[in-house]
């Protein structure tokens, strides 16, 4: 079937790594995977090799429609709608499930955000996405962005291994790699932190010091004291800080 570019669809067609990935969202006590965009169906038929059920989220109207025909006698559920719209209590979800799927690249935050807010969390989340968001994903301090910050507040992230752009039809422009999620219990951050580090990294090529002075309006002269009580550089960038330095800086203000 003929891919739609609009949908960010790249079919992966090497089956070592479609298992490797369905191996890295396996937990010995979930039976029941949650898949982003099954498209083909590659991806599904390894998750099998690994879950009783799959929940299939597809968009495409085709593809949704042809899905189960390549799966007669297996547990598969499809659900015909966008997954950043989908109600998760509409899936009668069991205690515990996986999230996994090879997921377009314009959605990765949004999705990912998703779940880790979700009521009921899943117990793993395994994506193939672009290798530069990955890598932002699992970032350390000098390299952290709101996006590496959010998900690590909220979930252990590691890497998985690196997909090169040939094994897809067609071949996307970037290599993708494998992240996976592992949602905290308790949030490393409260929400009030969360807000402080989307303030700090309103210009994040700027001095940490100058966007919260800007951002909330206090004299500088304070802030430099509650930086230097904290032992923060007063030229630090935002993607400096560790979370702990994050949740520190939020407590003194």
């Amino acid at each position: 079937m003929k891919n739609r570019k609009s949908l960010g669809q790249h079919w992966l067609k090497d089956r070592d790594v479609l298992i490797d990935i369905a191996d890295h969202a396996s937990v010995d006590d979930a039976n029941v995977v949650v898949e982003i965009g099954p498209g083909l169906g590659t991806l599904t038929s390894a998750l099998f090799q690994f879950f009783e059920k799959v929940i299939a989220v597809e968009l495409d109207d085709n593809l949704a429609a042809n899905l189960p025909k390549s799966f007669p006698g297996k547990n598969l559920e499809v659900v015909h709608k966008d997954v950043l719209s989908l109600n998760l209590e509409e899936l009668n979800l069991p205690e515990k499930y996986v999230v996994a799927g090879n997921i377009p690249y314009y959605i990765t935050s949004p999705i990912i955000q998703k779940f880790l807010h979700a009521d009921h969390l899943p117990q793993k989340i395994v994506l193939l996405i672009q290798k530069e968001v990955a890598e932002r994903l699992a970032a350390e301090p000098g390299d952290y962005s709101i996006l590496g910050l959010s998900a690590q507040i909220y979930s252990k992230v590691t890497l998985g291994p690196v997909v090169k752009r040939d094994l897809f039809t067609p071949p996307p422009k970037v290599d993708s790699q494998v992240v996976i999620l592992e949602p905290l219990e308790k949030p490393l951050a409260s929400e009030k932190t969360m807000s402080l580090i989307k303030l700090g990294f309103i210009a994040p090529r700027k001095k940490l010091l100058t966007n919260l002075t800007i951002g909330l309006r206090l004299p500088k002269e304070q802030l430099q004291q509650i930086f230097k009580d904290k032992n923060i550089s007063e030229n630090a960038r935002p993607a400096d800080l560790s979370i702990a330095d994050w949740v520190s800086l939020e407590e003194s203000l």
